[in-house]
């Protein structure tokens, strides 16, 4: 998933993000001050580990206190473990067996999926025993059958995962590997969810597709074994998804015929006509896609005899896309796209469809020129009735930083889909990379908050931007209020107090009733960090509230699965400059 910011912030620094991110990592370090008093007694720590969906004991899984009490013992046949001498007062445990993973964060953010949060225990000498659960990790593993009988040896296989972001199912690539010796493949260590793979492209006897050799083009056909999907599809529309859950284990088998694979070549034509002479500099990218304007995993090269890009493909119809990051000057041989000889004021672009049907392609010319560039111009709303002086910027990305996500199909595997983002007085303008696109907008300075977000008539919080080389986005206007609320969120008395034993702590999600680009993530609360946490910077309007006890992913963007849960949510109204509060009630598992 190709992601820009707008500028580098620090996403704690200020406002909502601030609050946020303090509650999202309060699992992982809690608030040990806030809890009782250290006691000067020690304690001997008893407890068991457990398989969570068999219930079954775990030997030898690692029990460890982080910090000054750092200590830590294996658990014996029966799963029991025993820590002597741990001092009285708030702790932080991990456990941790291989095959097994602990529970996830909240957010599938990749920088916080190594381990978990740790447990958060306060130790007392009349504690109970405590009791973890670690879940086995799933696989998925699987085998390549090539009609030649030869061994798929050293073959490309992707994994893709169903992940949420923003509140979003999208999809994200996970892991790659190559097959062994036996044409063999295994994915393990997997979390729960839902997973797509895919047998990347192989000429016969080479492990990647590459380009023919210098000036050789249409002269010499390959054969190969083009991209599949599990189980026979050349598009991600009609893989088979892999659910998998509780330590679960899936086979994925490809069987692939050999094919032809012919040679494509392909030349950019300056916006004088002329065809680009030299090498692409350093920046420049071709992209092979298919008829819906999904990225191939096609790598065509560079031919420096010919000044053309090459790429070797199976029968099929195809877009090839050209981008080069930089814009040298045109002499009268044509232009020059050597990486030291141009000046640099600008990128070009271009694209052609093309048809490959039983013979070589040659001389395709793809004119280029200027990407069309989308504006968003940011437009403050001073409340008449806020005490704070009107908001005023030099820079957009003192006000807002934008992130554009594919909406639809595979993420490109290396390289960004968003080319350029350059911010003005009060105006964010980016180039990318034709195809469907959410945006969403992150505000860094405190008391800001976010209003309608629309474009061409579109309201761009419900419906993706689609941008292409040949039509010019539509003007954008994100609105943005000094007039924001808060919602201060409290723990109900029977779950406040941190008690001996292991504290519990709960997954909150405050989900606007009305369309925004603005993200509110998961945030934890739990007794040791106190019983009300405050969440700043909302737009006023109304909001409903999930809570549960245990880290949840959230598909809050999607209607139905709000409606699928069990616990309707509560529902809240966050007024202009004011604090409205809420009383966690009801607790969904």
């Amino acid at each position: 998933m190709a992601v820009l910011w707008a500028a580098i912030f620090s996403f704690a620094s200020t406002g909502l993000g601030a609050q946020m991110q303090s509650a999202l990592y309060s699992a992982q370090q809690p608030d040990q001050a806030a809890a009782s008093p250290v006691e000067t007694t020690r304690v001997t720590v008893h407890g068991v580990v457990r398989n969570s969906v068999s219930g079954e004991p775990l030997a030898r899984a690692l029990v460890q206190i982080e910090g000054n009490a750092n200590t830590g013992t294996l658990t014996d046949g029966e799963g029991h473990f025993e820590i002597p001498g741990v001092p009285a007062g708030p702790q932080t445990f991990r456990v941790v067996k291989p095959g097994f993973h602990d529970r996830p964060y909240a957010t599938e953010d990749t920088s916080l999926q190594a381990e978990g949060p740790a447990h958060s225990v306060l130790v007392a000498a009349d504690m109970p025993e405590l009791a973890f659960a670690l879940t086995p990790e799933c696989a998925i593993h699987g085998h390549i059958e090539l009609s030649t009988g030869d061994p798929a040896e050293e073959m490309t296989v992707m994994l893709l995962k169903r992940v949420l972001r923003f509140g979003r199912a999208v999809w994200a690539m996970e892991a790659s590997t190559r097959t062994n010796g036996d044409g063999a493949y295994r994915f393990g260590d997997l979390p729960d969810g839902v997973y797509a793979v895919e047998a990347q492209p192989a000429l016969e006897s080479e492990p990647a597709v590459s380009v023919v050799a210098a000036g050789s083009a249409g002269k010499v056909t390959r054969s190969g074994f083009a991209s599949v999907f599990y189980p026979d599809s050349h598009d991600l529309a009609g893989a088979s998804r892999i659910q998998l859950s509780a330590g679960s284990q899936a086979e994925a088998n490809f069987s692939l015929a050999l094919e032809p694979f012919y040679p494509v070549t392909a030349s950019g034509v300056t916006p004088g006509g002329r065809p680009a002479a030299g090498q692409m500099p350093p920046g420049s990218a071709a992209i092979v896609m298919d008829a819906s304007g999904h990225a191939l995993p096609y790598f065509p090269q560079y031919d420096s005899t010919t000044h053309s890009m090459q790429v070797s493909l199976p029968d099929g119809t195809y877009f090839l896309l050209i981008h080069t990051f930089t814009h040298p000057e045109v002499s009268g041989d044509g232009l020059n796209l050597s990486s030291g000889g141009g000046r640099r004021s600008g990128e070009l672009a271009g694209a052609v469809e093309f048809t490959v049907a039983g013979h070589a392609v040659t001389g395709l010319r793809i004119p280029l020129g200027a990407p069309q560039a989308a504006t968003v111009h940011l437009r403050l709303v001073h409340s008449p009735d806020s005490t704070a002086p009107p908001v005023n910027s030099t820079n957009a990305s003192d006000l807002a930083n934008l992130t554009l996500d594919p909406a639809e199909g595979v993420p490109q595997a290396g390289g960004d889909t968003v080319w350029s983002m350059e911010n003005g007085a009060d105006a964010i303008t980016f180039t990318a990379q034709p195809g469907s696109y959410w945006l969403s907008a992150y505000l860094p300075r405190k008391g800001l908050c976010a209003g309608a977000f629309s474009g061409g008539g579109l309201n761009l919080a419900r419906e993706p931007l689609v941008l292409s080389l040949g039509t010019s986005p539509p003007p954008m206007e994100l609105t943005l209020r000094d007039d924001c609320g808060t919602l201060a969120l409290t723990l109900p008395a029977a779950l406040a107090a941190f008690l001996p034993g292991e504290e519990p702590f709960y997954t909150v999600y405050v989900v606007p009733d009305f369309d925004t680009v603005v993200d509110i993530p998961p945030m934890t609360m739990h007794p040791s960090s106190g019983a009300t946490l405050n969440v700043d910077g909302l737009t006023p309007g109304s909001y409903h509230v999930y809570a549960f006890d245990s880290p949840v992913h959230l598909e809050y963007r999607n209607p139905a699965a709000l409606a699928a849960l069990g616990n309707p949510g509560q529902q809240v109204t966050v007024t202009a400059e004011t604090t409205s509060g809420l009383v966690l009630e009801a607790l969904e598992h």
